[in-house]
Parts: structure tokens; C-alpha cells; sequence
């Protein structure tokens, strides 16, 4: 008697780490792959628990599933989330394949120290990144580079509200004369 064969579903997961970054290279990639569902976020790798469509792919995993992401970073920037979220894939029956990385095989024995490895490298290179931002802060600062929003309004806005507002003139009115909300006029006499 001859067994149903069902090929695997490739299930995609693409993450990106800001909203400004784009997601659509990862995406046609895992299309191209083959993924008949794609998972994606904008949120920081740093943590799995701070990634619903990861939770939510990982939770549809079915036993010959293959999870697919184009590189160890874009599952985990640290190597015990990595080695959890290998051990949720295989606790599903599923298997996790990396485009840019086949050397990550996830039914070998190897494949929970590889996996380790190359997440400690990519928390590696993610504490390098924040070093040289925050390297790169610094160095704007000293140079007069202001960080933050531009204030709404100048000093002597902010002096000629203080005196309509002693004078008795509403917020609706002030904040009207000087295209800001009331919340912004409620505020700028109390600095």
C-alpha cells in the first residue's frame, strides 16, 4: 500500500528591523523559494518575544513544514533565541532552511551548535552596530548636531504667549494665532 506523499509547505518569515527599512527584497526572495504563506515584520531581532508573526508562524508549523528565511539574522540577533526558536520548529515536526546560509541543516545533530555559532555571531554584530551608533551620537554631538524634534516654537513665540495667556487670552485663541494645539500652548508657560 502506497503512502500519500505531501511535499512540504515552505512557510517564509522576513523581518527588517525599522519601519523605514524595506521588507520587499526578503519577500520576492521566499516567493521565489516557493513559500505558499509569508510571515513579516518591521521589529528589532534583539528578542523573540517581542515578534507576533514570528509567535504566529511558529504556531501554524505542521509536522514536514520547512520554515524559510534568507539569513540567521533575520530569525534572531542572539544565539539562544535562535536555539529556542530551532527547537520550537522542531518540537512542530518542521525543519528551518536559510537561503543565504545552507550550511545550517537542521536535521543533523550539528545543527543546534551551528545554529548557536552563527547567532552569536549575529549578536556580535549587533552589539557592533549599536557601539557605532552610539559612536556615531557622540561624535554629531560634538560636533553641535542636535538630536530630537525641532521645537514648534522660537523664544520669543514662546515669550509673547506667556504674555497674551497673563493678558487672559483662551488656548483655543493663542493656539489658533499660532497654528500650534492648546496642549502645546498649556505647555510652552510652564518651561
Amino acid at each position: 500500500m502506497m503512502k500519500d506523499y505531501l511535499p512540504a509547505r515552505l512557510i517564509g518569515y522576513a523581518r527588517v528591523s525599522t519601519e523605514t527599512q524595506d521588507l520587499a527584497y526578503q519577500i520576492e526572495r521566499l516567493e521565489r523559494a516557493g513559500c505558499v504563506e509569508i510571515f513579516h515584520e518591521k521589529r528589532s531581532g534583539k528578542s523573540r518575544d517581542d515578534r507576533p508573526e514570528l509567535a504566529r508562524l511558529l504556531a501554524s508549523l505542521q509536522p514536514g513544514d520547512v520554515m524559510l528565511s534568507t539569513a540567521t539574522d533575520r530569525v534572531a540577533r542572539d544565539p539562544l533565541d535562535l536555539v529556542n526558536i530551532l527547537k520550537a520548529v522542531r518540537d512542530a515536526g518542521a525543519g528551518l532552511r536559510l537561503l543565504d546560509e545552507a550550511f545550517i541543516d537542521t536535521t543533523s545533530e550539528m545543527a543546534d551548535l551551528i545554529a548557536f555559532l552563527v547567532g552569536w555571531a549575529a549578536r556580535w554584530q549587533r552589539r557592533r552596530i549599536l557601539e557605532n551608533t552610539a559612536q556615531g551620537r557622540e561624535a554629531a554631538r560634538k560636533r553641535g548636531v542636535k538630536f530630537g524634534r525641532k521645537r514648534k516654537l522660537t523664544v520669543s513665540q514662546i515669550q509673547q504667549i506667556c504674555h497674551l495667556r497673563k493678558k487672559g487670552v483662551t488656548l483655543s485663541k493663542v493656539a489658533s494665532i499660532f497654528g500650534v494645539s492648546e496642549s502645546t500652548i498649556s505647555r510652552t508657560c510652564l518651561m
